[in-house]
């Protein structure tokens, strides 16, 4: 798995003092595969298997030192854009992503929380719309973030693949449309799509409750875009890393919620 050359990949997300998400998630992941990780921070929060009780923003100069000093010394080949918490922040990044062109963007759009509740203003909303997507290789939406997206429902298969022709048109190279939040029995079926080619992967669904899946998921397609995968080879590969990291989770705090087990998915690959 590891690339031909020491390539680099870069995180722009929130930390999670708890370790199952965000920039520590994205790390692993990156670790996982034989890839060099970066990282700037644009969030921070006091967080933990049971929640989030905090969330600090860094003023926008740092998050700007922060990626510059990433780009002046590094190879980065893809960067996963995470949890970013206001419209100041997704210009800062998009103007820094214009600025230093890098190879792939995997765009996770951190909108919705586990709880439902929404994450962004309407001005960061916007800001991602016009901002984000149109520098984005691949966008990666649950359920409720491309409905958010969208201002529309979506409820089945024909919903989704509208849905995905819709996220295209807003200008994202190709879109990942997670199916967990979607009722499809015993099987979760996350669709690809490009505008040329589609493509399903279909895994069972596991009766746990888990935290730091679509961190992970994006973290771990920007990996494989650097390891020298194509674009729906590289989100195949990370759906399977990702349900072995389920497979093999563990509870390390006091609630029930797993986080994956990262190395575990890599060395069972």
């Amino acid at each position: 798995m590891s690339p031909s050359t020491p390539v680099s990949a870069l995180t722009i997300a929130g930390s999670d003092s708890g370790g199952g998400a965000g920039i520590q998630a994205d790390l692993k992941a990156f670790a996982a595969h034989r890839v060099h990780g970066l990282s700037a921070i644009a969030a921070l929060t006091a967080q933990n298997t049971r929640g989030v009780t905090a969330v600090h923003v860094p003023p926008l100069e740092f998050l700007q030192a922060q990626i510059d000093a990433c780009f002046a010394d590094f190879d980065i080949h893809a960067v996963k854009l995470g949890m970013l918490a206001n419209a100041e922040v997704i210009a800062l990044v998009a103007d820094a992503l214009e600025k230093y062109r890098p190879p792939h963007v995997v765009l996770d759009p951190v909108m919705v929380a586990t709880s439902g509740a929404r994450l962004l203003e309407d001005s960061a909303l916007h800001a991602l719309r016009t901002r984000l997507l149109p520098l984005a290789t691949l966008l990666t939406p649950n359920t409720p973030e491309a409905e958010l997206l969208l201002g529309r429902r979506i409820q089945n298969a024909d919903d989704a693949e509208d849905a995905a022709a819709a996220l295209l048109d807003l200008g994202a190279g190709a879109v990942l449309l997670k199916g967990g939040h979607m009722a499809e029995g015993t099987r979760v079926i996350d669709r690809y799509f490009d505008g040329v080619s589609s493509e399903e992967f279909i895994h069972a669904r596991l009766p746990v409750d888990a935290h730091g899946t679509g961190c992970t998921l994006a973290s771990a397609i920007a990996a494989q875009l650097c390891c020298g995968l194509s674009l729906p080879n590289a989100c195949e590969a990370a759906i399977d890393y990702v349900a072995r990291g389920l497979q093999s989770g563990y509870a390390p705090g006091r609630s029930d919620v797993l986080v994956l087990d990262h190395f575990g998915a890599a060395w069972s690959a």
